[in-house]
């Protein structure tokens, strides 16, 4: 700082310290207006802080779940997982598969629990006191362990229940117990584990042998599919009967083949004076059911039923070499064989029960050079390809390849499922179908509302804790306003006092300020003069204010410290905050100055000689 400076400066402090009981007046004036704003500041701030941390740091706030039961497919999951603001995803199956038995150790009646699946990053586990379970574990809520009176380390016997042909049966499995939930994590009684386990509960409920934990079962084997059915008649029907034939059968199309039509579609020439006809559904695969219902109602009319699907051909593989060619699923007893003037196929007469080999037996067309060995086939399965093999039984008796309509019957419900052949047990077997469910959970609060948004206009149904975050930002809103109300209405009363106190002290002080102008202080010099006074008395303000908020909050955070975690604070103000309030302060101050400092600058010093 200049002399003259300096100077100028030391007399505006020493103003202000002659006249200490106007400077201490307008010091507390000040310091009443900033220390309240400073305090509504720091409990809006401390609130809303604590009550973000509450929900930050409880991951059930962070999580959204689906409210309805669909199928999923793998490239969502792999989509949804691989966005920036999930943190975890973990998909779920359907509700009635994850009902888990667990065995009260002290002798009590089992307890019926909802199996979930968890894994490596589960937020819900790992910020509740946790780890996640690895095989042969499991991790408890607090409410299950305090019902079964287990603790950490202990072993749980649980059992997969199923009813299988009237017959009541369970699949058992130790697991242990790595760690017990804190209450917040949920009071419904769960057993999380790996979603290896989830899924062989799944299996083993839905009928399914789970080879790998000694639970025995059915295969998976697929259902079988039809798109149609030709009925062979030693006569014909009338409109009446035709109409019949759709009735509460599946089928809604029926038409009357020439037996050149029914030689293209089969490859076979049937008898002479047979009527044929064709049944069908527009736009759906049909069941065995259907069969059966048409069996029934054309029973004692002699006639033959010859379920098919719309696959027509199939590429064979051998060695090297390979060719597409036409065939057409036939499976006839040895009796309806002959109504038709054929040799029964090896396979014999229809038995969707059947598998294995009998499934992949095949009558090539005469000529066929391979007709020795073991040969392949293959049919599309969406983007992959399902191979399996084949095996020549004999000569077919027309020109298309002959396979039992089992097989094209399951050929045909894997272009709606997924399936595969599995070469050591011989069998066609389904994958299993998406997830029905998942549990996610976003990094933080504020990215929820906008992933449900997403997520809702991808129509998926979801729940989240929404309301109570949206609580929180109109919460935040609404202290902001009241804040900056009062802080309007402060900052202006402030600003009034400390122009009304700096120009009366011009007035009041003309004879002095003429002096100093007589001995030679500039206009710029006298201009400086009340912008310090100005600002010694907001700096002395605020001090006073900092002193009195200080004392205030520990006050207020002494009050709460019951209701509020560890370094958690009902009324705080960062440093930043701090700061900028300081720094206001003085820009409001200076401003506040301007009149009275150019009220100065106009002090005439003859002023001085007129009160001499």
């Amino acid at each position: 700082m200049k002399p003259r400076r300096r100077l100028v400066f030391g007399l505006a402090m020493a103003d202000l310290a002659h006249e200490w009981v106007l400077t201490l007046c307008m010091v507390l004036a000040l310091a009443a207006i900033i220390a309240p704003l400073m305090l509504l500041m720091g409990l809006k701030h401390g609130t809303i802080s604590t009550l973000r941390d509450r929900l930050v740091q409880d991951p059930v706030f962070r999580e959204i779940k689906p409210a309805q039961t669909r199928e999923y497919p793998d490239d969502w999951y792999r989509t949804l997982a691989a966005r920036p603001d999930v943190s975890f995803l973990m998909p779920t199956v359907l509700p009635a598969s994850s009902i888990l038995s667990v065995e009260d150790p002290g002798g009590g009646p089992a307890r019926l629990w909802d199996l979930v699946p968890t894994g490596e990053g589960d937020p819900l586990l790992l910020e509740n006191g946790s780890v996640i379970p690895g095989p042969g574990e499991c991790v408890l809520t607090r409410t299950a362990a305090e019902e079964l009176g287990v603790t950490a380390g202990e072993l749980l016997t649980v059992k997969a229940t199923r009813t299988r042909g009237h017959k009541r049966e369970a699949g058992g499995a130790r697991l242990r117990v790595v760690a017990v939930l804190e209450p917040r994590a949920g009071t419904v009684p769960r057993v999380y584990a790996p979603l290896d386990f989830v899924l062989d509960v799944e299996s083993y409920k839905e009928g399914l042998a789970v080879p790998q934990r000694g639970w025995p079962g059915s295969l998976a084997r697929p259902w079988l599919s039809l798109d149609g059915i030709l009925v062979v008649l030693t006569d014909s029907l009338d409109p009446v009967e035709e109409s019949g034939m759709i009735v509460n059968t599946g089928l809604s199309r029926i038409e009357k083949l020439n037996v050149g039509s029914f030689r293209d579609r089969t490859g076979l020439v049937p008898p002479a004076g047979r009527s044929i006809y064709d049944l069908s559904a527009r736009q759906r695969a049909l069941t065995f059911a259907s069969l059966r219902a048409l069996k029934e109602k054309l029973r004692g009319r002699g006639a033959v039923l010859m379920p098919y699907t719309n696959i027509s051909h199939l590429k064979l593989t051998a060695g090297n070499g390979y060719t597409e060619i036409p065939v057409f699923g036939l499976s006839l007893s040895r009796s309806k064989a002959a109504a038709l003037g054929l040799t029964a196929p090896p396979w014999g007469g229809l038995d969707p029960e059947s598998g294995g080999e009998r499934w992949r037996s095949i009558l090539l067309p005469l000529g066929t050079t391979w007709d020795q060995g073991d040969i392949r086939a293959t049919v599309s399965q969406g983007e992959k390809a399902l191979s399996f093999p084949l095996h020549p039984a004999g000569v077919s008796p027309g020109d298309r390849a002959i396979v039992p309509v089992e097989l094209l019957g399951a050929l045909r419900t894997a272009q709606q499922r997924e399936m595969r052949y599995d070469d050591g047990e011989g069998e066609f077997l389904l994958e299993r179908t998406g997830f029905r469910g998942f549990r996610l959970f976003t990094n933080n609060i504020d990215q929820v509302p906008e992933l449900v948004r997403e997520m809702r206009a991808q129509d998926i149904e979801v729940i989240a804790e929404i309301e109570a975050i949206e609580r929180i930002r109109v919460l935040d809103r609404g202290l902001t306003r009241i804040f900056w109300l009062v802080a309007v209405v402060g900052i202006l009363g402030g600003i009034a006092a400390l122009v009304a106190s700096l120009y009366a002290a011009v007035e009041r002080k003309k004879q002095p300020l003429g002096v100093m102008r007589l001995l030679g202080f500039s206009r710029r010099d006298m201009f400086r003069f009340p912008v310090y006074q100005g600002l010694l008395i907001a700096l002395l303000s605020l001090g006073a204010a900092s002193g009195g908020y200080l004392l205030l909050a520990s006050v207020i955070n002494q009050v709460f410290a019951a209701d509020l975690a560890m370094g958690q604070r009902i009324c705080q103000l960062p440093p930043a905050y701090l700061g900028v309030a300081s720094l206001g302060t003085l820009a409001l101050a200076w401003i506040s100055t301007l009149f009275a400092a150019w009220k100065s600058t106009r002090v005439d010093p003859a002023e001085a000689l007129r009160y001499e």
